[in-house]
């Protein structure tokens, strides 16, 4: 399993023994990984994805995650388990202020329609996005 790589950063984390054996491909983990640089630079805060298997019960384990990322205050955890068919997206306190319940729960199920179509990578990126327009500009 690997963790969150460095935490507070651009950080894509997969629950998988080899880069090769993981959901995604190379030219998707380069869009994830553009995403992710637009709206940590765009925003201010920090955004972070874990794709694998959840602990339950899931919330805790996610919110366990959340807290490994530095300036955990300032971050934002996209949380996913295919497998398990699971998402849970973390604020941190002051990322919480820029981004509501809500519009946490409205990317959440752009996320999973995209996702039910079998779009794993292209709903983590849209999640983003729409995680990062809700936040705004720093």
């Amino acid at each position: 399993m690997t963790e969150l790589d460095h935490a507070g950063g651009d950080t894509v984390a997969a629950h998988q023994n080899h880069a090769a054996d993981g959901p995604f491909t190379t030219r998707q983990l380069l869009r994830l990984d553009h995403a992710l640089r637009i709206a940590n630079t765009e925003t201010g805060l920090t955004f972070s994805v874990y794709v694998g298997e959840f602990e339950t019960p899931a919330r805790p384990f996610a919110e366990k995650l959340h807290a490994q990322i530095e300036h955990a205050g300032t971050a934002v955890l996209i949380a996913v388990s295919p497998n398990q068919r699971k998402l849970e997206i973390i604020t941190g306190n002051d990322a919480r202020k820029r981004i509501s319940d809500r519009d946490a729960k409205l990317a959440g199920l752009s996320m999973a329609a995209a996702f039910a179509g079998g779009d794993l990578a292209g709903g983590v990126v849209a999640g983003i996005d729409q995680l990062a327009t809700h936040a705004g500009r720093a």
